[in-house]
């Protein structure tokens, strides 16, 4: 077949038609803003203590059986030791008061053998105050998180074969009802386990929603609509779907019933089955041109433009091109070089985005707000970067938001107390840096690669992008072990900014090496 672009060009640039492919496509993108980030809610982790049975113990006992630590300055009720129940039993018992006649520091202690007492001030009840996922168990929300994106590796590795085989949008609407079908059975989860399973299957749905849908709209939409969808359009839908959530978590603190109604907001897209057609590009590559012809004639209705009578033109058929794989990439120095240094910065961009997008529970202050300002942020780092990749060069600006990401995380170390929210801003200015340096360094990755290995190369550094959100968790769980405690967030901010500093110094490399 001939050029599509030309083949449709009748078709103009704009019109009903591709304004309302475009929204309708976008649209399907704030499913994924729903259901992306809800494990920081769901795996949030609730003021606790050990929960004291009730013994015939004093008023004065039963508030001293706690022992009290110190974390980062700051004198708190121990949350998975208490003093030995027996030991403090017999104490009561026999009318000794605590601190006074007793030294509690010298009393042996044990593990929260009855339990744990968690605060419902925030969450009614979530995945950790459900299994008891503290202490010796916290390992497990991490790795709970981390299937989520194994879920993410695994789609985006199958989506893509699935929608060549058979058809972008029947792939956009089968992950979306499994992602529906997916969290709904999450809701329903009777064990950790289970938990884990559903979220794996979550996250290959949500992705493959993600990448059918933007290539489908890159097919469907003129040039000009294209750019438009691709650099600001489906990122800045998937904010609206992230900036929502916390709102919906607010509004619903019992975890079960806030992923039954999350699961619920994929069914509303279902019946867009009918208005958002197939890629005319894909049908003619299967052969099947007449329904490809029936699309862009209905197309030229809505623009209310004039079809040819012949649109699709038929043209000699080329030779097939040679097919490039992973191994050619390694066979160049050059490439070679330019590869490894991409891959680490994909891999550590995203342990930066996704560890501080997961880290705003821990943070001092409301948390459904700061999830809330973390979304937000996003959207004036997609505004900015689009605008600023036609003005400036990659270099300095990809050098210049790795900076910005890492170092304001780092300045939060020095921060007072009692400056809380000057602590919240840096940590937001930090997400604006890696959200930028996100943006443009995927720009630049397809720039630096020679055509014919740029797919590889990209999905190489896509592979490397899920491999570093799969870490990002255990960043955090890493943070809170470290011996550094900041004052006002947790330790798991410095990784980030360290990471992101390293990044900078690859940065540089690789654009002084090969620009």
């Amino acid at each position: 077949m001939g050029d599509y672009d030309e083949d449709t060009a009748f078709l103009g640039q704009t019109g009903p038609y591709y304004w309302t492919t475009f929204f309708l496509l976008n649209m399907v993108f704030v499913s994924t803003g729903f259901n992306g980030l809800y494990i920081v809610f769901v795996g949030a982790t609730p003021k606790h203590h050990c929960l004291i049975p009730d013994v015939n113990l004093t008023e004065e006992w039963r508030n001293a059986i706690i022992p009290i630590t110190a974390v980062g300055g700051e004198e708190v009720q121990s949350q998975c030791s208490r003093y030995k129940l027996d030991v403090v039993r017999n104490l009561s018992a026999e009318g000794y008061i605590p601190r006074k006649d007793v030294n509690l520091t010298s009393l042996e202690q044990e593990g929260c053998l009855d339990g744990w007492n968690y605060s419902k001030e925030i969450y009614q009840s979530n995945i950790v105050t459900e299994w008891d996922l503290v202490c010796s168990n916290q390992w497990k929300v991490p790795f709970a998180s981390s299937t989520l994106f194994v879920g993410y590796l695994f789609g985006s590795l199958i989506s893509g074969q699935f929608s060549d085989r058979f058809g972008r949008k029947k792939v956009v609407f089968i992950s979306l009802a499994a992602q529906c079908v997916a969290v709904l059975l999450q809701s329903f989860s009777y064990s950790w386990r289970m938990f884990c399973i559903m979220f794996l299957f979550v996250g290959a749905s949500q992705i493959s929603i993600y990448i059918s849908a933007f290539v489908l709209g890159t097919e469907l939409l003129s040039k000009t609509m294209r750019v438009v969808f691709t650099a600001l359009g489906a990122f800045l839908f998937y904010c609206i779907g992230y900036m929502t959530l916390p709102w919906i978590a607010y509004g619903i603190r019992e975890w079960r019933t806030l992923l039954a109604v999350l699961s619920m907001t994929s069914v509303i897209y279902l019946p867009l089955w009918w208005f958002i057609p197939e890629s005319p590009r894909w049908l003619i590559t299967q052969g099947r041109v007449k329904e490809a012809e029936v699309i862009v004639r209905d197309a030229a209705r809505k623009n209310k433009v004039e079809a040819p009578p012949v649109i699709f033109k038929e043209t000699l058929s080329l030779p097939p091109e040679r097919k490039y794989t992973m191994l050619d990439v390694v066979k160049s120095k050059n490439i070679r070089c330019i590869t490894l240094m991409c891959l680490i910065l994909w891999m550590a961009i995203n342990i930066g985005y996704f560890g501080l997008s997961l880290n705003t529970s821990n943070l001092s202050g409301n948390p459904f707000m700061n999830c809330f300002l973390s979304a937000a942020a996003e959207v004036p780092a997609y505004i900015v970067s689009t605008w600023l990749l036609k003005k400036c060069k990659r270099k300095a600006l990809l050098s210049t938001f790795l900076i910005i990401g890492g170092g304001v995380i780092l300045l939060i170390q020095f921060i007072p107390a009692t400056l809380h929210y000057v602590a919240l801003a840096l940590e937001m200015t930090g997400k604006f840096g890696f959200t930028m340096a996100f943006s443009i360094v995927y720009i630049y990755t397809a720039e630096i690669y020679p055509t014919v290995l740029r797919n590889v190369g990209m999905g190489m550094c896509s592979s490397a992008a899920r491999i570093g959100s799969i870490i990002a968790p255990y960043v955090i769980y890493l943070g809170k072990h470290v011996v550094l405690y900041s004052f006002m967030c947790q330790p798991q901010l410095i990784s980030s900014s360290i990471f992101s500093v390293i990044n900078n110094d690859i940065s540089n490399l690789l654009c002084s090496g090969f620009e």
